[in-house]
């Protein structure tokens, strides 16, 4: 950023999840074990689907991505947030600000368009398994993955560069444990229209688009189950789709909620309450969700800890 004046922010204040003392105690040994949860669920993911030929499916292929953007997800955010906690040293330079919501931009939105592209990959494997292989080829899935990050990269940088037009000249206290663009905008001494109308549209294009390819995929993949002969079959589906589409309505609930609506019309206590479930739940929650309960993750953890004695 142009430093315009010699009362130009340099440095933001996060004021934290909250600003009672005995609560911060708490707060830091409860996002503690979240965040390492976070981090030995995705890295053991990314790790157990590499060392397994057996899961070297694009199923699988879209769940390591899946992974990396939740590991990233909550390194980006918690770490910070728990040093403030505990250091009670909330400062975060201009630069690093605009770092923090740049990456949190680029895995939000790269984990909207994957979430779609996985929901794709669950449709043809079960409504066309006979030409599975050939739709959901090795190339096919690469272009995928890299077309989620491309995306992802190239919407935040739209954001972002709007974002560095802002001026900041009055209070530097950001009411968020992270540098989100919501209240970046409400601290702005300048005008915030064009970064709202981004905000609505491409933020509502992103969100519903890829939540309607999500819906759809899921109501052929649920017509697909119901014509299943076995109740066995269709019960361990239907578990499988609920626990999926769970993640996906409180993902997509709370980023809803979140921006598709004017800055203003809500509290920074409504804010911080509705970004944890995106910025730290959700994290922890996917590896469980979309791989752990999945018996042949559990198989292929199986065989490795039985190899590693031998070896």
């Amino acid at each position: 950023m142009v430093i315009r004046n010699q009362s130009t922010v340099t440095e933001f204040l996060l004021s934290g999840l909250t600003d009672q003392p005995e609560l911060q105690l708490s707060l830091f040994f409860l996002f503690l074990g979240i965040y390492i949860a976070t981090i030995v669920g995705n890295l053991g993911m990314i790790s157990i689907i590499a060392l397994s030929p057996q899961l070297h499916i694009p199923m699988y292929y879209f769940l390591t991505s899946l992974s990396l953007i939740d590991f990233s997800y909550s390194s980006v955010i918690i770490p910070k947030m728990l040093v403030g906690i505990l250091s009670r040293d909330k400062t975060i330079s201009y630069s690093a600000c605009n770092i923090q919501f740049f990456s949190f931009c680029v895995c939000a939105i790269s984990e909207c368009y994957l979430l779609a592209a996985m929901a794709y990959d669950r449709y043809v494997a079960i409504c066309s398994p006979l030409l599975y292989n050939v739709i959901m080829s090795p190339r096919v899935c690469s272009l995928l993955v890299a077309a989620v990050f491309s995306t992802g990269f190239i919407l935040s940088m739209i954001y972002e560069v709007f974002l560095l037009q802002l001026d900041f000249c009055g209070s530097n206290i950001i009411k968020h444990y992270y540098c989100d663009i919501i209240p970046l905008i409400k601290l702005s001494c300048s005008s915030t229209y064009i970064d709202e109308l981004l905000i609505f549209v491409i933020g509502g294009f992103n969100m519903v688009a890829t939540s309607m390819t999500i819906i759809i995929s899921y109501a052929f993949i649920l017509s697909s189950i119901l014509r299943m002969q076995s109740k066995e079959g269709r019960s361990k589906a239907f578990s499988t789709c609920g626990s999926h589409l769970t993640a996906v309505v409180i993902f997509y609930g709370s980023l809803m909620f979140m921006y598709l609506k004017p800055a203003s019309s809500s509290s920074a206590v409504q804010e911080k309450v509705t970004s944890v479930f995106y910025t730290i739940v959700i994290p922890m929650l996917n590896p469980l969700i979309y791989s752990l309960r999945n018996k042949e993750v559990q198989n292929a953890l199986m065989k490795l800890l039985k190899r590693k004695p031998s070896s």
